[in-house]
């Protein structure tokens, strides 16, 4: 999927952002470590709202997938037996043996 690859791309800038401003930070050892924590946890929260979103957009198309699925089959019954009926009424018409053989 394409969002998987942004996913990638994000963490591997974050990643590289964190690694860059620890080396160049103009703070403070304490101050440092607190400020890439407040970080990790927008990033954990961010992860934690995507997957909420992909996982209700999948359960809509699950669910839509699911209603298509038994709208053909119920339109593939009624088809059928159409079917079915017009051989009856074409079957009764001929007479109580039933169709005669083509070609004997």
């Amino acid at each position: 999927m394409e969002d998987s690859g942004r996913f990638s791309y994000f963490f591997l800038g974050l990643g590289i952002g964190v690694a860059i401003g620890v080396l160049f930070a103009p703070k403070a050892g304490d101050e440092t470590r607190h400020y890439i924590k407040a970080k990790a946890d927008e990033g954990k929260d961010y992860i934690k709202r995507r997957s909420e979103e992909v996982r209700g957009s999948a359960s809509t198309l699950v669910e839509r997938g699911k209603e298509a699925v038994n709208r053909q089959k119920d339109q593939l019954s009624a088809a059928v037996e159409a079917g079915k009926q017009a051989y009856r009424e074409a079957v009764g018409g001929v007479g109580e043996k039933g169709p005669e053989p083509q070609g004997v």
